[in-house]
């Protein structure tokens, strides 16, 4: 499909500063920590009679999420799902494809121009849902929202993704200075997948200042240049797109296509099985083999570049021992947790990133549970009798709260550490991740998370919890870690700098900032005669799928 896949045929661009890199991938927000699950308990879709195969309209589909966007604002989250939706309504400037790089998209062509710059080049058959036609200006000016917190228009997300990146400027109608303090390569792997383009105008005309958003609860409140455009919007529960008949690309694959989530797998379940959506995540390993009983459906599963952890803050007892720190590590059974409360769907992991994340270390192993080692050190750091408490989540990954209290029972085994584990919302441990180290800004310093690495690069899976210049939100205060990080922002070939990061990653192994625990499958259901993959990014793309 020319746009939505226009990779295919130029491929001149790809990795021009990544190639020779390890494999590269994207979480698309999907990976990043996101917002609470939105369950509605509904995730019944629209109705319509799609899937299973049982009369399904070629050209409709439904697919149902596990969150549905709180906001309209495509700059306003770090949520795959809500990527999942708007990426077909603000398409992003680059096809991204993991494990080979970004493509030319909207983005034809761009140059490094060896001065902290690269020229974006665009194309000129551009147009948004309202008929304004895409300038730089458009570009520059989203990137500058991104960045820039005096731009007007603020983007309440700040720079996730984009953390090299200081602004950037229309050169001309069709070019883009992107401006950056980072390598060119380091750059590349952001602005290539967090660039789309929101109508300069449009946006300023549509902003909320009393309530500092873009906000509507009409179609019309929509406005991006993907194939798809919204013709139907009930805020919190439903929004359905239609082919964008002026997309200057081909014609994307479904003519009509519905999103809608529910917070309970056996409800998305339920609606695969109905044939009231055609496609649904995050299924539960429980619920794989209803999924794989019913008739016309079926699961597609793949291990996603999320990793699944436990933050440990090191400015408060006794998480300031790194030998108290590693203790953790080998009190913990990941094999175990995999197999039986995963049930095989996920790998124990060394490391803060993923196989697959440029920068990953495939020589470190994980932790391996040795209780007299854990007992040991836990003596040797001086906090023997220590209590502490894990705070989880439930319902945010693949059985968290199961995951959390086999995690806080494993290290209450030991002689002498007692755990308690305390099972919360996932907003309370997303706001404990922000926190950062100052003892007087949080109360819990001992939690579960997931963090997916959306860029492919493993600077976007340590930086924000190891960098400390300029990094409040950090979980982990440890200079010699930071100012490796920072020296490799600045390491311009691309041999040396994943050598770099792989240095990164046994060091934060070494240090046990976190107990590392696995790297999470994606679970999908999908209608049978549906022609699609998943992809290890956790993005839902439908230019992607075919029947």
């Amino acid at each position: 499909m020319k746009g939505a896949n226009n990779y295919t045929t130029n491929r001149r661009n790809v990795l021009r500063y990544t190639a020779g890199a390890s494999t590269i991938g994207l979480a698309s927000l999907a990976g990043c920590i996101g917002d609470a699950d939105d369950d509605d308990g509904n995730g019944n879709g629209n109705g319509n009679g799609n899937g299973n195969g049982n009369g399904a309209d070629a050209d409709e589909l439904t697919i149902t999420l596990s969150q549905f966007p709180d906001t309209i604002d495509p700059l306003d989250h770090i949520t795959g799902d809500y990527f999942d939706i708007y990426d077909h309504i603000y398409e992003p400037l680059f096809d991204f494809v993991p494990g080979e790089g970004i493509f030319p998209r909207v983005a034809e062509d761009w140059e490094p121009q060896d001065n902290g710059t690269t020229e974006v080049y665009l194309r000129e058959d551009v147009s948004f849902h309202n008929g304004d036609e895409l300038t730089a200006e458009d570009v520059a000016w989203t990137i500058n929202r991104t960045v820039d917190p005096d731009i007007g228009v603020q983007s309440p997300i700040g720079t996730f993704g984009l953390g090299s990146i200081t602004g950037a400027d229309a050169v001309d109608d069709t070019t883009v200075a992107i401006n950056y303090n980072a390598s060119a390569g380091l750059a590349e792997f952001e602005f290539g997948n967090y660039a789309r383009a929101m109508n300069r105008q449009w946006a300023i005309d549509n902003y909320d200042a009393e309530n500092e958003a873009i906000s509507g609860a009409d179609p019309e409140d929509f406005n991006g240049t993907g194939p798809y455009q919204v013709v139907d919007f009930v805020s919190g529960e439903e929004i359905v797109v239609e082919a964008f008949d002026d997309y200057w690309g081909d014609e994307p694959p479904f003519e009509t296509v519905t999103f809608n989530s529910s917070g309970e797998s056996s409800s998305r379940v339920a609606a695969l099985e109905t044939g009231e959506a055609d496609v649904t995540m995050n299924i539960l390993p429980e619920d794989v083999n209803t999924v794989q009983d019913a008739d016309g459906v079926d699961i597609r599963n793949i291990t996603s570049f999320r990793t699944i952890f436990c933050p440990m803050k090191n400015t408060v007892a006794p998480f300031d021992s790194q030998d108290f720190r590693q203790a953790m590590n080998y009190a913990v059974d990941n094999e175990a947790i995999v197999d039986e409360i995963l049930s095989g769907f996920g790998e124990p992991t060394s490391q803060p990133v993923a196989p697959g994340i440029n920068g990953y270390n495939p020589d470190l192993e994980p932790y391996e549970l040795d209780i007299g080692r854990a007992e040991s050190l836990v003596e040797d750091s001086g906090y023997g009798g220590a209590e502490i408490t894990l705070s989880a989540p439930q319902g945010r990954y693949l059985n968290d709260a199961a995951i959390g209290e086999r995690v806080a029972d494993m290290i209450d085994q030991l002689d002498n550490v007692s755990c308690d584990v305390d099972i919360v919302d996932f907003p309370v441990v997303s706001d404990a991740n922000q926190a950062g180290v100052d003892p007087d800004e949080f109360d819990i310093p001992f939690y579960m998370i997931g963090w997916g690495t959306i860029t492919g690069d493993t600077d976007y899976g340590v930086q924000g919890f190891f960098t400390i210049p300029d990094n409040p939100a950090r979980t982990f205060d440890d200079e010699e870690l930071s100012d490796a990080i920072l020296e490799t922002q600045q390491i311009d070939d691309v041999e040396e700098r994943t050598a770099a990061l792989q240095d990164v990653n046994a060091m934060a192994r070494e240090k046990a900032p976190f107990v590392f625990l696995h790297t999470q499958e994606s679970i999908y259901g999908a209608e049978s005669s549906l022609e699609w993959e998943p992809r290890e990014d956790e993005t839902i793309y439908v230019w992607e799928m075919s029947r």
